[in-house]
């Protein structure tokens, strides 16, 4: 099995324990909107000729798809 190594993660660990629970909270929202625009900026990339309307069904398409996983 190949681990991989985390060098930082002892000191993110310890900031997160020094946030607040909103702190945390607001933290996990930014991280998630800036995930989407990831996410939207790579369909972009994948699929440069798509009109509006088509890459917005192929963006709730894709969505759809992330949030109906069984995990």
């Amino acid at each position: 099995m190949n681990i991989k190594k985390r060098p930082n993660h002892k000191i993110y660990i310890r900031i997160l324990r020094k946030m607040t629970p909103e702190q945390r909270l607001l933290k996990a929202f930014e991280l998630s909107e800036f995930t989407m625009e990831l996410f939207i900026q790579g369909l972009h990339k994948r699929f440069p000729d798509l009109t509006s309307e088509e890459f917005h069904k192929l963006l709730l398409e894709r969505l759809d798809k992330c949030h109906n996983r069984n995990y």
